[in-house]
């Protein structure tokens, strides 16, 4: 990967405003319409050298060239489920690694082809939170992302594969509100509708709960979703599987996902992973049901992909997936109460499915790229 020195700007994530005015340290007089090229060269074209910007005067390109660079992420590892998950592993400039993951829909269109194609972004190279039955917790926070390496993880997905991301969610790895700046540079970027990459409506940000994050995030206006990661609905039970809780108890959330919801009007989603003996009882399923009633929401039902590879302890080695029958119950008792239920697939079981493994196994064993 090219080394770029501290002096050098990058380019890549900055808005079309902050482009122009790093322009003007090359020339006080360059034309506005010059950061507009070089903005939609960056972000629509996803140009990766300004010698591609063959519409600039050659002086123009040079001058970009000694003074800016164009960020990159290298893709080290490709993993393939029997399932059409693909799971990738980039490495930054500063040589820490993320992963980013590509899950199609079981949903096909008239001709055949996959209708929906979701892109779970990373936003942070490990994560401080230390939720019991995630593997990125394992990996603790190394640094937060920057927005750049936000887009790049789109731009390099579908340059690799060749397919046209149709969805994305802020579920990889990291808390996105805690690279809350990036996030929202990053955001501005993808839903910009001149750009063409992508709509509001189709991006999901999940968080585990910051309620002052949320109530800002509510006055952004960007029009995208937001879910919930809960899990359990007690106090008790969350702040042992997510010690975020202990600081921001459920009520509080709550009352932060129904100020995003009075504020945007935009229906919430609430993650739920199900444990077997833990939150899978019928006083589970009525207390969730209660909290999805509270405004338009919808409930994601999520399978527990276990973390035995990272020698768990504590209640971390006590959770274990809710037996299929059980599971299914669990559902129904919650659809029979009035609450729309997705029930996530298991995608990509075959390719270190949990978030975090594949990373976590790359910082002790090389792994080869497969592109």
């Amino acid at each position: 990967m090219k080394d770029i020195t501290t002096k050098s700007i990058g380019l890549l994530g900055l808005a079309e405003e902050e482009l122009y005015q790093a322009l003007q340290g090359i020339s006080p007089d360059i034309k506005r319409y010059r950061a507009k090229q070089i903005w939609l060269r960056l972000h629509k074209f996803r140009v990766r050298s300004f010698d591609e910007m063959t519409e600039l005067p050659k002086d123009l390109r040079a001058s970009l060239g000694e003074r800016f660079h164009i960020q990159s992420i290298e893709a080290v590892h490709e993993s393939d489920s029997a399932d059409g998950t693909k799971k990738f592993l980039f490495k930054l400039s500063d040589g820490l690694e993320i992963e980013t993951v590509l899950i199609p829909s079981e949903m096909r269109d008239a001709q055949g082809e996959v209708r929906r194609k979701t892109l779970c972004l990373s936003t942070q190279v490990g994560c401080p939170l230390d939720c019991k039955f995630c593997a990125t917790a394992t990996l603790k926070l190394k640094r937060n992302l920057t927005a750049a390496e936000i887009l790049l993880q789109v731009f390099e997905v579908e340059r690799i594969t060749g397919e046209r991301v149709t969805n994305i969610v802020y579920m990889g790895m990291g808390e996105p509100m805690l690279n809350y700046d990036n996030v929202i540079r990053s955001l501005r970027i993808l839903s910009n509708p001149e750009l063409e990459i992508i709509g509001a409506k189709r991006i999901t940000v999940s968080t585990s709960g910051l309620p002052d994050e949320i109530r800002k995030f509510a006055e952004e206006g960007f029009g995208v979703k937001l879910a919930l990661s809960l899990h359990a609905t007690t106090d008790e039970l969350r702040t042992k599987l997510m010690p975020i809780n202990k600081r921001y108890p459920i009520v509080g959330l709550l009352e932060a996902m129904d100020y995003y919801y009075q504020k945007t009007g935009i229906p919430v989603t609430y993650e739920y992973i199900v444990f077997e003996a833990l939150n899978d009882t019928e006083a589970d399923a009525k207390r969730l049901a209660k909290i999805a009633r509270r405004m338009p929401s919808k409930v994601n039902i999520i399978p527990f992909h276990k973390i035995d590879f990272t020698n768990p302890t504590g209640i971390s080695a006590e959770l274990h997936p809710t037996a299929q029958d059980k599971f299914e119950l669990f559902v129904d008792m919650l659809r029979a109460q009035g609450v729309q239920v997705m029930v996530r697939s298991s995608s990509g079981l075959d390719i270190e499915a949990a978030c975090g493994q594949l990373a976590l196994a790359s910082e002790h064993v090389p792994v080869p790229i497969q592109l």
